[in-house]
C-alpha cells in the first residue's frame, strides 16, 4: 500500500543525464561543434587564399567567397543548436500551462541532449505529482463524504421528528463525528509530515516499557470503542491478541518517542484489521547494528500481501488488493496509516518495508539510532 519517483529517463544514447561517454569527453558537444566551426572557417579562408595566389584571382572575390561559405556553415550549425531550443521552449510553455503530456525529442548527444532528458524527467515528475494531487482530492472527498452523510442523516431524522434525540441516536451521531475528527487529524498529520514542519525530539528510552504502554493503550482504545464503527487509525476489535517480544529486555533506543508511537500504533492497527477472528499480532523489538539503533517487526496472521503489491503498501489511500483484506468489524480505514508510518520512519532516516513471511504480513522497521541522528 509513498510510491516512488519515476525512474530516471535515458536519452537516445542509452545514458543517464550528466553521464558522458568516451571517458568523460563528449564527441559531439557544443564546444566541439563551435571549435570545429572556427577551424573550418579558417581552413576555407586559407584554402581560397592559396587558390587565389596560384590562379591570380583578385582578393576581393576570395573574400566574398570566404564570407559566403563561412555564413552558410555558421547558419547550419546555428540551426542545429536553436531548433532543439525552440522545441524545449514549446514544451516548457505547455508545462507552465498545465499540460504535462508533451516531451522533448531526445536525439542528441551533447549538452542540449542532457537538457532535453532533464526537462522530460521534470515533466514526468510534475505529471505524477499532478495525478497524485487529483487522486488525493478525489479520495479525501470520498472519505469525508461517508461520515458527513451519516451525521447529516441522523440530524435530519431528529429535525423531521422521525427519530427521538435519545441516547442511542446521539451515540450514532457521535460515532460519525469521531470518525470525521480522526480522519481530519490523520490528514493534518500527513500534511505536517510532508511539509517537514514536524520537528524530531529524539531521546534515549527503554524499549520494553515504552512498547508495552503503546500496546496497552491500543487495547484500551479498542475496548472503549468496541461496537462502534471503526475509523481512521484506531481499530475496534477486541478478539485479536497482541503479543510483545523485546530482546534483550533491557533494550534501549534513541528516537522521537511520539513519532515512534505513531509508527507502532498504525502498524498494529493495520495488523489487527487484517487479522482473522481470534488471531494474534506479534510486535518484536531487537537491537540494530548501530549504537542505540532499533529494529521493529510487526507480524499478523491475516491473508498477507501479494508480492506484486509490496511496492504499493505505503502509498496513500491504498487499501490492498486481496479478496478479503479486512477482518470482521473493520471498514478498511482510509489507507493513510501506513503512509504516515513511512513518513515518520523517513524523518528518522530509517527504513520500513514488507518482508518475507510464511503466514500473514510481516513489516520490518529499522531506526538508525543516535549516531545517524547526530550526523
Amino acid at each position: 500500500m509513498s510510491g516512488g519517483r519515476p525512474a530516471a529517463r535515458r536519452n537516445a544514447g542509452g545514458r543517464n543525464p550528466g553521464e558522458e561517454p568516451w571517458g568523460g569527453v563528449r564527441p559531439f558537444s557544443i564546444k566541439t561543434k563551435l571549435g570545429a566551426l572556427v577551424v573550418t572557417s579558417v581552413l576555407i579562408t586559407t584554402g581560397l587564399s592559396m587558390i587565389a595566389v596560384r590562379t591570380q584571382t583578385e582578393l576581393r572575390f576570395i573574400t566574398v567567397f570566404s564570407m559566403i561559405a563561412t555564413l552558410l556553415i555558421t547558419q547550419f550549425v546555428a540551426h542545429s543548436l536553436t531548433a532543439p531550443l525552440d522545441d524545449m521552449n514549446t514544451v516548457a510553455r505547455s508545462i507552465s500551462h498545465g499540460d504535462y503530456t508533451r516531451r522533448v525529442r531526445e536525439n542528441r548527444r551533447d549538452e542540449l541532449g542532457d537538457l532535453a532528458v532533464t526537462i522530460n524527467r521534470m515533466a514526468d515528475e510534475l505529471e505524477a505529482q499532478d495525478q497524485q494531487r487529483k487522486e488525493l482530492v478525489a479520495n479525501v472527498s470520498h472519505e469525508l463524504r461517508t461520515p458527513i452523510a451519516g451525521l447529516r442523516a441522523v440530524l435530519e431524522n431528529i429535525v423531521d421528528g422521525v427519530t427521538e434525540p435519545d441516547q442511542e441516536t446521539m451515540r450514532t451521531a457521535l460515532k460519525q463525528t469521531e470518525r470525521l475528527g480522526r480522519l481530519v487529524e490523520t490528514l493534518l498529520d500527513l500534511s505536517r509530515l510532508d511539509n517537514g514542519v514536524v520537528p524530531l525530539k529524539q531521546r534515549r528510552f527503554e524499549v520494553w516499557p515504552y512498547l508495552s504502554g503503546v500496546l496497552k493503550e491500543a487495547n484500551m482504545v479498542a475496548s472503549a470503542r468496541a461496537g462502534m464503527a471503526s475509523g481512521s487509525g484506531s481499530h475496534t476489535r477486541t478478539d485479536v491478541h497482541l503479543h510483545l517480544d523485546v530482546t534483550p529486555p533491557e533494550l534501549t533506543a534513541h528516537a522521537d518517542p511520539e513519532r515512534i508511537h505513531q509508527v507502532v500504533a498504525n502498524l498494529i492497527d493495520n495488523a489487527v484489521k487484517h487479522s482473522p477472528p481470534h488471531g494474534r499480532v506479534i510486535l518484536k523489538a531487537r537491537r540494530g547494528p548501530r549504537p542505540e539503533s532499533l529494529e521493529l517487526e510487526v507480524l499478523d496472521e491475516g491473508p498477507g500481501i501479494p508480492r506484486s503489491e509490496w511496492h504499493k503498501v505505503f502509498e496513500r489511500f491504498n487499501r490492498g488488493a486481496v479478496n478479503r483484506p479486512h477482518g470482521p468489524g473493520s471498514d478498511g480505514g482510509t489507507g493513510l496509516g501506513l503512509a504516515i508510518a513511512r513518513w515518520a520512519v523517513d524523518l528518522h532516516g530509517g527504513r520500513i518495508g514488507v518482508a518475507e513471511s510464511e503466514r500473514g504480513c510481516r513489516i520490518l522497521v529499522t531506526l538508525p539510532g543516535e549516531s545517524a541522528a547526530a550526523s
